[in-house]
């Protein structure tokens, strides 16, 4: 089915800009302090250990960031597809976003570092409790199994955390950017512009990575996200992207399974 001759039933970005309210930005202020001082912890805590390991740090550190292009295309991949943004809570925390982001991807370049940043370190809180808390020693002796473990869930939290802003700068005119961006998107080391276009294309069904954008060729040849689509379809009977662009769309693009499943129908607010 050719892009051009879907009818989208995009919803109106004034009204998904207008979700976001003054409570939610006090949980973001907490969130990002909060984050910030899990990831101060982190960091002191891979110090303490880092000497003769300087290989397994890194290769952790590294090990994060390709985690968190993979993490960025699930959670992406999650909020664009499924619910609603009437849902409690993460509809219009977590979901509203995206879904305004399809009808206006320039809205997050008016996004302050708070509403840009926020979401991230809330989501990752609990994982930056586990590399604090986590004990680093078995029988008695430094695991480098748990400092691989820390260092690599730090590193991909941290990353994380810098997704949006990736993302954001990919939506920015060149000439808008710092020339060490323009450079780090050239060279691929982040979200390149021209890469995450083929995302912003009708109906918005691929190239969900959005840290380095690294994972999203390999995930798209394997087909990834769309046979978990059809899982959770033949699971639930729900249609993806149905509240983003419109049932009738999301049918074309992604008709249920059999005739056998249950009736196609939106996700519950």
């Amino acid at each position: 089915m050719s892009n051009e001759k879907l009818k989208l039933e995009m919803q109106d970005a004034n009204a998904l800009a207008a979700g976001y309210h003054s409570w939610w930005r006090y949980v973001e202020i907490g969130s990002i302090f909060a984050f910030f001082m899990l990831i101060a912890l982190i960091v002191r805590r891979s110090w303490q250990v880092s000497e003769g390991r300087g290989f397994l740090i890194a290769s952790a550190f590294m090990s994060g960031y390709v985690m968190a292009d993979f993490i960025s295309g699930f959670v992406h991949w999650m909020a664009d597809t499924w619910g609603s943004t009437k849902l409690k809570i993460i509809g219009p925390g977590l979901i509203r976003p995206f879904r305004e982001h399809h009808v206006d991807p320039k809205a997050m370049t008016r996004h302050d570092v708070i509403e840009t940043n926020g979401n991230n370190c809330l989501i990752s809180l609990w994982v930056g409790a586990i590399c604090v808390f986590m004990p680093l020693e078995s029988d008695g002796a430094l695991s480098p199994v748990r400092i691989f473990l820390m260092v690599s869930l730090g590193s991909m939290i941290f990353w994380v955390m810098m997704t949006n802003q990736f993302h954001k700068w990919s939506h920015l005119e060149g000439n808008e950017l710092p020339g060490l961006v323009r450079f780090l998107q050239r060279v691929h080391l982040i979200l390149p512009p021209q890469h995450h276009d083929v995302h912003h294309t009708a109906p918005f069904d691929k190239y969900y990575c959005i840290t380095t954008g690294w994972l999203n060729w390999p995930l798209t040849k394997l087909g990834f996200f769309k046979g978990l689509e059809r899982l959770v379809t033949m699971m639930t009977g729900l249609v993806p992207r149905a509240d983003d662009i419109g049932l009738d769309a999301a049918l074309k693009v992604a008709p249920p399974p059999t005739d056998a499943q249950p009736e196609p129908k939106h996700a519950q607010s």
